[in-house]
C-alpha cells in the first residue's frame, strides 16, 4: 500500500511538472501531426511508384539482383533527404552490420556503397538548412582555412594528375589510350570521396545533437551497437571452435594463411581459421578481419566514455560489460593489432582523462574488468598464450616502426611530382575503376596519392582539428561531459597522427573519426545548458531533473 501511494504521488508530481497546453496549442499540434502524416504518405507513394517503375525496367535488363537494390535505393535516398535526422541514425546503425548484410544478399558490389544512401542525402539536406538559416556548415571555423587549402591541393591532383592520365595517357602499343578498364578520373573522384567524403559528418553530428537527451540517445545507441557486435563476434568464435563452422579446411599451401569468403561463419565476411596451424583471423560483423580489429580499437574509446561518464548507473554497468566484451574479442579474434592497442588505449585513457585518480569510480570498474578478463583467461589459457606468441613473433619478424619507415622510403621514391601520382591510386575501393597500388600505411599512402604538398596540407587540417577540439574539451566544466570529451579527444589525437595501416580509409574508423569530432564540439554547448544547480546535482551523482534547453535556435536535422 505504501509503495502504491508513493508511485501514485510520483505520477501526480511528474504530471504536474509537465506544462499544460492550451486548446490552441493542442490544435496546432494535431494539425502539425496531420500534415506530417500526409507528407509521409505522399513521399512514400511518389518514391515507391518511381522505384517500382525503375526496378521493373532494370529487372528486364539486369535481373532481380539489380532491380531490388534499385527500388530500395530510390526509397532510401528519398526518405533520407526528407528525414535527415533519422537517416543519420540509420547510417550509424547500419555501419557495423554492413559486412554481414552485404554477404547475406549476395555480395552485390553496389551494396558496398549502400550506407552512403543514408548519409549523402542527409548531408545535402543539412547543408541546405544551414544555408537557409545562415548557419555555418563547416565546424569548427578554425578548420576552414586548412580545409580549403587541402581541398585546393586535392583538386590540383585530380585535374592535373588524374586528368592527365585520362586525356593524355601513356603510349600503349603506339596508341594513346588508357589501359583497358582504367578510368583515371573515376579513380580520382572515388579516391577524393574516401579521402574527405565523410568530413561533413562533423556537422551532421553537431546538429544532430540538440540537447542532453539527444546526446545520451546517440552515445547509448553506440554502446548497444558495440554490445551486439561483440556478442556476435564471440558467437562466431564458438561456432568455429565447436565445429558448426568449418573454417579454412581442405586447402593447402598459402591458402592455409589467407582469409576467404568460403570460410564465412554466419556473420561478417572473409575469415581465417586453421587451428592446426595456430592461426585465426575473425571478421566479426565486418567484411574483413582488419576492419573488425579497428572496430574493437575504436570501441574502446566509446565504451570507456560511457563506463565512466554516463549519469545512469545502469548504463555505466552496460558500458563496463561491453568494454569487457571488447577485450575478449581482441583476444579471440586473432588480430594482433587489436590485442596490442585495446589494452594500451584503455590504460592511456585512464591517465589522460584523469580517471586513474578517481578511485571512487576507477576501483569498481577496473576491478570488475580485471575479474572478468581473469576468469576468461583462466578458462582459455591456450588461446591467450597462442595470441601472445603470435603477436611476439610478428613483432620480431617485422617491427612496426621499421615497416612504416620502409613504406615511407618506398613511396617517396615512387612519387614523381610534388602533387602525387593521382587521387585513388592507392585506395583499395577504387581498384574496380583502375589500377591501384597497395600501400599498407596511411601517410605513405597519402604521400603516394597527393604528394608531399597534400601530406603537409592534411597534417595542417588534422592539427587544427586536434587543437580546436582540445580547447573545447578543456573548457567543459561538467565532470561527466568532460570525461566523455576527453575520451573523444584522445581518439581524435590517436587517429589523426596514426600511420600504421589505413583506418581512415575504411569502415568504421573513416566514419567514427569525423563523428567523434562533431560530438565533442557539441559537448561544449551542452555544458553551457547546465544551470549551477544541475551541475551541483551532477557532481554529487544524484538523479537529475529534466534538462532545460537554454540554447539559441539552431538548424535542426
Amino acid at each position: 500500500m505504501a509503495k502504491t501511494k508513493k508511485s501514485r504521488k510520483a505520477k501526480k508530481q511528474s504530471s504536474a511538472d509537465k506544462p499544460t497546453l492550451s486548446l490552441k496549442e493542442q490544435l496546432a499540434q494535431k494539425r502539425q501531426a496531420t500534415l506530417a502524416r500526409k507528407e509521409f504518405i505522399s513521399l512514400l507513394t511518389t518514391a515507391g511508384g518511381t522505384g517500382l517503375f525503375l526496378g521493373l525496367m532494370i529487372f528486364f535488363v539486369g535481373g532481380i539482383k539489380l532491380a531490388i537494390p534499385a527500388v530500395l535505393g530510390i526509397l532510401i535516398l528519398s526518405f533520407s533527404y526528407k528525414y535527415p535526422r533519422h537517416a543519420i541514425y540509420a547510417f550509424i546503425i547500419y555501419l557495423p552490420f554492413a559486412g554481414t548484410i552485404i554477404y547475406y544478399i549476395g555480395n552485390n558490389p553496389v551494396m558496398q556503397l549502400a550506407k552512403d544512401a543514408f548519409y549523402v542525402p542527409a548531408a545535402i539536406a543539412l547543408w541546405q538548412t544551414c544555408s537557409r538559416k545562415k548557419q555555418p556548415f563547416i565546424i569548427p571555423q578554425a578548420i576552414k582555412t586548412p580545409l580549403w587549402i587541402l581541398f585546393g591541393c586535392t583538386m590540383l591532383t585530380l585535374v592535373f594528375i588524374n586528368g592527365g592520365q585520362q586525356f593524355n595517357p601513356p603510349m600503349s602499343n603506339g596508341v594513346l589510350t588508357p589501359p583497358s578498364g582504367d578510368v583515371p578520373l573515376g579513380v580520382g573522384i572515388l579516391g577524393l570521396k574516401v579521402f574527405l567524403g565523410y568530413l561533413p559528418l562533423i556537422s551532421c553530428a553537431y546538429y544532430l545533437i540538440r540537447d542532453q537527451k539527444d546526446f545520451l540517445l546517440l552515445s547509448r545507441t553506440q554502446i548497444v551497437l558495440i554490445l551486439v557486435c561483440c556478442l556476435l563476434g564471440i558467437m562466431q568464435y564458438f561456432l568455429l571452435t565447436i565445429g558448426v563452422c568449418k573454417g579454412t579446411v581442405g586447402v593447402e599451401g598459402d591458402a592455409l594463411f589467407k582469409a576467404t569468403l568460403e570460410a564465412r561463419c554466419y556473420v561478417g565476411g572473409a575469415l581465417l581459421y586453421t587451428p592446426e596451424q595456430g592461426v585465426i583471423r575473425l571478421p566479426g560483423t565486418f567484411v574483413a578481419p582488419w576492419q573488425w580489429a579497428w572496430f574493437l580499437i575504436s570501441s574502446t574509446f566509446f565504451t570507456f566514455a560511457t563506463s565512466f561518464s554516463d549519469r545512469s548507473i545502469i548504463w555505466r554497468i552496460i558500458g563496463l560489460v561491453t568494454l569487457a566484451l571488447v577485450f575478449m574479442n581482441a583476444v579471440v579474434s586473432g588480430q594482433r593489432i587489436a590485442l596490442a592497442l585495446v589494452p594500451t588505449c584503455f590504460v592511456l585513457l585512464l591517465f589522460l582523462t584523469g580517471q586513474i585518480g578517481n578511485l571512487k569510480r576507477f576501483i569498481p570498474i577496473g576491478g570488475a574488468i580485471v575479474l572478468i578478463l581473469g576468469i576468461a583467461m583462466a578458462a582459455n589459457p591456450v588461446v591467450v598464450q597462442d595470441r601472445i606468441d603470435s603477436f611476439t613473433s610478428r613483432w620480431n619478424a617485422s617491427p612496426p616502426q621499421a615497416f612504416i619507415v620502409e613504406q615511407f622510403e618506398d613511396n617517396w621514391k615512387s612519387v614523381k611530382t610534388p602533387i602525387g601520382s593521382g587521387l585513388g591510386r592507392a585506395t583499395n575501393s577504387a581498384r574496380a575503376l583502375g589500377s591501384t597500388k597497395l600501400v599498407e600505411t596511411y601517410y605513405p599512402k597519402v604521400l603516394y596519392e597527393v604528394g608531399i604538398v597534400g601530406v603537409l596540407a592534411f597534417l595542417g587540417l588534422v592539427t587544427s582539428i586536434t587543437i580546436a577540439t582540445f580547447k573545447v574539451y578543456r573548457s567543459i566544466k561538467d565532470r561527466n561531459l568532460r570525461t566523455y570529451a576527453a575520451s573523444m579527444w584522445v581518439f581524435i589525437l590517436a587517429i589523426s597522427y596514426n600511420t600504421y595501416y589505413y583506418p581512415l580509409d575504411v569502415d568504421p574508423v573513416c566514419v567514427y573519426y569525423w563523428l567523434s569530432i562533431g560530438i565533442l564540439l557539441k559537448l561544449q554547448l551542452l555544458d553551457q545548458q547546465l544551470s549551477p544547480e544541475e551541475r551541483l546535482i551532477n557532481q554529487k551523482g544524484q538523479k537529475k531533473r529534466p534538462f532545460k534547453n537554454n540554447l539559441k535556435s539552431q538548424p535542426s536535422i
